[in-house]
């Protein structure tokens, strides 16, 4: 993965704009750490493969990033995305990673399911 190229996700965003896609949408601020250190509040979400259709999608911020995806019924956001992978062509995945390199949280979207 690389640092998220804004312009670039940006364009990726508006190309799947109007269309039938699956989600994956994951986020954790320990949980699989909590039983190291018990100041930590283990603290998970997890969806994937939800369908899901959206009429306007930004990317915003400096890093770390936040997107938000504008459907007929609500939205969708992330915040803390700091990842992207270049070399997809068909699904747009971007990643929050920590300061040690850990995954915080994961915004996926695909035509096809994960």
């Amino acid at each position: 993965m690389q640092l998220i190229n804004q312009q670039v996700v940006q364009q990726m965003i508006d190309g799947f704009k109007d269309e039938d896609l699956y989600i994956h949408l994951e986020m954790t601020t320990g949980a699989y750490a909590a039983h190291l250190d018990s100041s930590k509040h283990p603290a998970a979400n997890f969806i994937t493969n939800a369908a899901i259709r959206y009429s306007h999608g930004s990317i915003a911020g400096s890093g770390p990033f936040r997107v938000g995806l504008k459907m007929e019924q609500g939205w969708i956001y992330s915040e803390g995305l700091t990842h992207w992978e270049e070399t997809e062509t068909d699904r747009l995945l971007l990643a929050g990673h920590d300061g040690q390199g850990k995954l915080i949280v994961s915004l996926q979207l695909s035509r096809v399911p994960f």
